[in-house]
């Protein structure tokens, strides 16, 4: 293999993943020049109805979701959220909700990015939940030190959904 193909094949590579998800609970943070992509995935032992409910139920976030201080509005299709964290308490944000199959997959965000929550069934009554927030722009290295690091809050994030998915699932059982 000469060179030019062997840069070809790295930067298709390069472009076409876009998504890398960290096992285990563990946060795992992609940097590039115009971009950063943090995610998250854990396994639950929980019904996917569970943990679709938790994760659509805006005004019950806060209760269970130490990372989220409010969230106002529906999460539905085409609607628009209003949600604070507590990585920047003083900001609103407010996330058109993109994509929406329940159980299944939902994504939220604005011009500056976009936030994937998956559910994948892993068998036995258990399922995989991924968490992925790729953001960036080209003005990106502008105000990308700006941006707090998003690892800590995703781990706790995977932490919370998985005791209250799991605490739901064994009061069913």
């Amino acid at each position: 293999m000469n060179y030019s193909t062997l840069f070809y094949t790295l930067l298709i590579l390069m472009t076409t993943h876009t998504s890398t998800h960290a096992q285990s609970g563990k946060a795992l943070t992609v940097k590039k020049t115009f971009s950063r992509e943090t995610s998250v995935s854990i396994d639950i032992q929980a019904d996917a109805a569970i943990v679709w409910t938790l994760l659509t139920q805006a005004a019950d976030f806060p209760r269970w979701n130490s990372t989220v201080i409010s969230i106002e509005g529906e999460i539905g299709l085409g609607n628009t959220i209003k949600l604070k964290s507590t990585l920047d308490p003083k900001r609103v944000f407010k996330l058109k909700v993109k994509e929406f199959t329940p159980e299944k997959r939902l994504a939220w965000g604005d011009g500056q990015g976009t936030r994937v929550y998956t559910l994948t069934p892993a068998g036995n009554g258990r399922l995989t939940f991924s968490m992925s927030e790729k953001i960036g722009s080209p003005m990106f290295p502008l105000f990308s030190k700006y941006i707090p690091p998003f690892d800590a809050s995703f781990e706790q994030f995977a932490a919370d959904l998985k005791k209250e998915a799991e605490a739901i699932q064994n009061t069913k059982n």
